[in-house]
């Protein structure tokens, strides 16, 4: 398990020009409406309310790129956007939100489920948690879906901001030791949106997934 903590307060300013030419492309309600299997995906979750829209945005440097809903927890929609025809962040449905009727629940955990199990282009899975409420009941199951899909999955413990910084870095040991007690693999670091700390850590595991130093050289 990797464990990303004291880079979090350094702020650099450099990122991949290849996620600032995200575009949106489709949505799908369904896996039967998804594009081909084909490329790379990286898929982005994490609990509604837990700054999934803002990170994306935040990543690729386009403010409004993801946009959050005002009813949280309502969006269904599996959203794709890509960076060029061989890449794409893949904006799943916001999951563990009271308001939303049960058996929505259950239709989106089974989508989940069945799309991390199945989907071949799948590279990675960024999971977003509120570093003040993490790993909540289904982010374990995320977790578990994942690894036993084999899948490579990053932690962005949002809203870091909220808390000082010994109060954040405190969270995030509590994560790791929390996931190496459920026997789960995950990498983890801290991340604001709002101050843009973490940004870069999580770039660099994008274009290990994305594998941009390969791919890139033919753009």
């Amino acid at each position: 398990m990797l464990l990303l903590l004291g880079q979090f307060f350094t702020r650099n300013g450099s990122m991949s020009q290849l996620y600032r030419n995200a575009y949106y492309t489709g949505s799908a309600t369904q896996l039967s409406q998804l594009p081909e299997d084909t490329g790379f995906e990286v898929a982005f979750a994490g609990r509604s309310n837990a700054g999934k829209s803002s990170a994306i945005n935040t990543i690729t440097g386009i403010r409004s790129l993801a946009r959050t809903s005002k009813t949280p927890g309502r969006t269904q929609m599996i959203n794709f956007f890509h960076f060029d025809d061989q890449r794409a962040l893949v904006d799943l449905p916001g999951y563990g939100y009271a308001k939303v009727p049960e058996k929505m629940k259950q239709k989106w955990q089974q989508t989940l489920a069945k799309y991390l199990e199945t989907r071949q282009s799948l590279r990675g899975l960024m999971m977003m948690m509120d570093v003040r409420h993490p790993l909540k009941e289904f982010d374990l199951q995320m977790l578990s879906w994942a690894n036993q899909a084999d899948l490579s999955v990053h932690i962005l413990l949002t809203k870091a901001d909220k808390l000082k910084n010994s109060a954040a870095k405190q969270s995030l040991l509590k994560v790791v030791a929390e996931l190496k007690n459920h026997d789960l693999k995950a990498s983890v670091q801290l991340f604001s949106s709002l101050n843009k700390s973490g940004r870069d850590i999580a770039v660099q595991k994008l274009d290990e997934w994305f594998e941009v130093e390969l791919v890139g050289s033919t753009e």
